[in-house]
């Protein structure tokens, strides 16, 4: 490690600690789905001691930049470990991969991100750190900057060797799920009911785009809808041309929370409570009894909710992981070695 990332982490260390200390929360690795994990928090202290520091000056200098990098990483977390569990198949390249999915295309952000993290880990500590474990990091460092949200990352992830464009149509909950298939969905990952709600709460950032929810406002309109809303949201996402047989040409993105679309808080719940969920996946969440308890809760109790979004955090890191000699450490995340 040279002088100059020797400084510059002890300074960054000094500071990230007095930035997230209000809010840390630390979750212990726990095993999702029945498999045995072999996580641990400080994986790399021994082989790679600044490996998270060098993940989280690549994110504090995107993000500081572009807050919506932000919630680009954490998605890109959540529909990596929901298909084919976190081993970093999202970030393969090719034309039948991952990437290439409807439900990735245009939604996933950061790549640029963890290419960064990888290119300089690479210079330091040559084939040690996994992808998959740079983009946990990253989705942790994400939290931390727009919402104050720190908690310990348990690593050691191995990289899978493989990425299906269907996968993800058939893992990734849609946009116009109920709270019923939203359930069951989260249930197959071996996350419960409250894991799915408090996830969802990192829709208090990113931005969707209009045909993910124009079914709501076209032909009619969804009266769980605030009319005040809705008419905002016309004037933004034109309606649908007759006999349209191809993708709209024209698909333009609104923020996912209107209340506090930069900072990653509770106010997505509050924004659920007046109507303004922007996706039906979204809005379901209070007009289900299975949910709509939980929601009234996070919308009240912020911290509270901060702290379980930590501890949802770490268990869906923890999905169907590889571990020991499965996989490989890529030298480029979007090859395979």
């Amino acid at each position: 490690m040279n002088s100059k990332i020797s400084k510059f982490a002890a300074v960054l260390v000094l500071l990230l600690s007095l930035i997230c200390s209000s809010a840390t929360a630390t979750a212990k690795s726990k095993s999702s789905g029945g498999k045995a994990q072999k996580l641990k928090v400080g994986y790399y202290a021994q082989t790679c001691p600044y490996a998270e520091i060098i993940v989280r000056q690549a994110v504090e200098k995107a993000v500081s930049k572009n807050p919506g990098i932000a919630a680009g990483l954490i998605r890109m977390h959540f529909h990596d470990c929901f298909v084919r569990g976190c081993d970093a198949s999202v970030l393969l390249d090719g034309p039948n991969t991952e990437k290439q999915s409807i439900p990735n295309q245009g939604s996933l952000r950061g790549f640029e991100v963890i290419d960064a993290a990888k290119a300089e880990l690479e210079l330091q500590c040559p084939g040690i750190v996994s992808c998959a474990d740079i983009i946990a990091f990253a989705a942790r460092d994400s939290s931390c900057k727009l919402g104050n949200i720190n908690y310990d990352v348990p690593s050691g992830r191995r990289d899978g060797n493989v990425s299906l464009i269907n996968e993800p149509l058939l893992n990734l909950p849609a946009p116009f799920f109920n709270a019923t298939t939203l359930r069951d969905n989260f249930a197959r990952k071996g996350l419960s009911l409250d894991e799915m709600v408090t996830l969802s709460g990192a829709h208090s950032i990113g931005i969707s785009h209009c045909s993910s929810f124009a079914s709501r406002l076209y032909p009619t309109q969804d009266p769980t809808l605030d009319p005040n809303y809705a008419a905002f949201l016309k004037t933004i996402c034109p309606p649908p041309v007759a006999n349209a047989t191809a993708a709209p040409t024209v698909n333009p993105t609104v923020n996912l929370d209107s209340i506090t679309p930069t900072r990653l808080d509770n106010k997505y719940y509050v924004g659920l409570k007046v109507n303004r969920g922007l996706l039906t996946s979204d809005q379901v969440l209070l007009s289900s009894p299975l949910t709509a308890k939980t929601v009234v809760y996070n919308a009240r109790y912020g911290r509270v909710w901060a702290k379980k979004f930590a501890a949802a955090m770490v268990r869906m890191g923890n999905i169907e992981v590889l571990t020991g000699n499965q996989g490989q450490i890529r030298k480029n995340c979007r090859v395979v070695n």
